[in-house]
């Protein structure tokens, strides 16, 4: 019996040794587990916590949360172990990328146990070798990336190291929930290169903007132009099509109206002393065409008997008679007229003043 508790007490020790040791390793990393408990027969398991318990040195059972009983001296509980989410902050390290520049990297690693028993036996310390898997594996995955590419695939990375990391923890009962990277520092020459190079990207396409927009303004002048001019030149045609239209109904307003005039002429011709009214109209007509010859020009065309007023009414009295009559001959004429004077038109005299 003595032997028996000496040796439960060294192992005690032991343990106790082991778990300061692995506080001071990791101190932000242990923060979630407890501390092992003692065995005083009757044991209250909180929620989300799963207590390995040895029996003479051997695997016997994990105590559910809740009340649980235990053998003095014989049982003993070896390992505590949380089922909630674990944070772990994973070291700053270093790292170089495929164009051979040195990175400054650090990250959070989120993992759940979901095994106690493997979490127990299958590792030594799975916090710590987690959080070296972790490292290992970013280092790799840099390794395969640029520069430029580790900060436009930050999400694919974090999705790489999270695969990884659960292919090799799958035996030690540990599930890799996410891991994200907080900071990536670059060498500060580095780091001005990459600003000068933000700043040509940018200059670049204020250029590209610039030319854009002028190119586009030119297309937008060049079509109000054509669209400008087209518009004039369907005004311009839409009035040449008024102006004719309007030209034409003229014509034809004239032509009806001359029409209408000349009808109106021939019914009153045909009354009674009709003859005698467009004989002293054709007379009237002369005599104002005689008025306007000096006028209008300088040439005058006069014919020989000027101061006769009554033989010049006699022969245009003559001539519309002669126009009058179908058949051509003369029936009847003044005195002192032949048939040959009315029917040739006296020989002027060319007088210029």
């Amino acid at each position: 019996m003595l032997r028996t508790v000496l040796r439960s007490g060294g192992a005690l020790l032991k343990n106790t040794q082991l778990t300061n040791q692995r506080l001071r390793l990791a101190p932000a990393q242990q923060r979630w587990a407890s501390s092992l408990p003692m065995n005083t027969v009757v044991l209250f398991v909180p929620q989300q916590e799963a207590w390995v318990v040895e029996r003479m040195g051997r695997f016997h059972r994990i105590l559910e949360p809740g009340l649980n009983f235990l053998i003095p001296v014989l049982d003993r509980i070896r390992y505590v172990q949380s089922l909630k989410e674990i944070v772990i902050d994973v070291p700053e390290q270093s790292a170089v990328s495929l164009d051979n520049v040195t990175l400054q990297i650090d990250g959070v690693l989120y993992l759940r146990i979901l095994d106690p028993l493997k979490a127990s036996y299958g590792v030594e310390d799975p916090e710590y070798a987690v959080t070296q898997l972790a490292q290992t594996t970013m280092r790799s995955e840099l390794g395969k990336l640029t520069l430029d590419k580790v900060f436009r695939e930050r999400e694919s990375l974090n999705h790489n190291i999270v695969n990884s990391i659960n292919q090799a923890a799958e035996d030690w009962g540990i599930k890799c929930l996410r891991y994200e990277i907080k900071d990536i520092h670059v060498p500060p020459r580095v780091k001005e290169s990459m600003q000068m190079q933000v700043e040509a990207e940018r200059r670049k396409r204020a250029t590209v903007l610039e030319s854009e927009g002028q190119r586009e303004a030119a297309i937008n002048v060049a079509e109000g132009c054509k669209q400008s001019q087209i518009l004039a030149s369907e005004g311009e045609k839409a009035e040449q099509i008024n102006q004719a239209a309007g030209e034409a109904q003229a014509i034809l307003a004239k032509a009806e109206a001359k029409s209408r005039a000349i009808k109106l002429l021939s019914e009153a011709l045909a009354e009674q002393n009709g003859g005698a009214a467009a004989s002293l109209s054709v007379a009237e007509q002369y005599v104002a065409a005689f008025s306007n010859l000096a006028k209008e020009s300088n040439t005058l065309l006069l014919p020989a008997n000027t101061s006769d007023i009554t033989g010049m009414v006699t022969q245009a009295m003559s001539i519309y008679s002669t126009l009058a009559k179908p058949s051509g001959r003369l029936q009847a004429l003044p005195s002192g007229t032949s048939e040959k004077q009315s029917q040739a038109p006296p020989s002027p005299s060319m007088s210029s003043q």
